[in-house]
């Protein structure tokens, strides 16, 4: 397999798309984020004992969200991703605080 078809079959129709299932009645396909990527090395380093060779990767999926076709109409159901959310909210709050300590010392000078 060449690494163009590699990565191909890494972020295809099948990685982003779940198998369609059926619940009360709506058929649900799960749709996800796929991130890939990968790292390789080679090297001869002259005049030295050690060679070099490498290779390495990694992938990351999260949820989107799901299509929903019930009556013969399809929705689109967004995932709620709760980290991103209190990551959000933490940044939101160090903000203020960075906001609030500025202002406290420039009314102190």
């Amino acid at each position: 397999m060449e690494l163009r078809e590699f990565f191909e079959h890494l972020s295809g129709a099948q990685r982003v798309y779940g198998q369609p299932y059926e619940k009360d009645g709506a058929t649900v396909i799960p749709a996800v984020s796929v991130h890939a990527g990968g790292g390789f090395g080679q090297g001869d380093v002259r005049g030295q004992v050690s060679g070099g060779r490498g290779g390495g990767g990694g992938t990351i999926a999260r949820p989107v969200g799901a299509y929903v076709i019930k009556d013969g109409r399809v929705s689109w159901e967004p995932a709620v991703d709760v980290n991103r959310i209190v990551l959000g909210a933490q940044i939101l709050a160090g903000l203020a605080l960075v906001v609030f300590a500025l202002r406290s010392g420039l009314r102190r000078s």
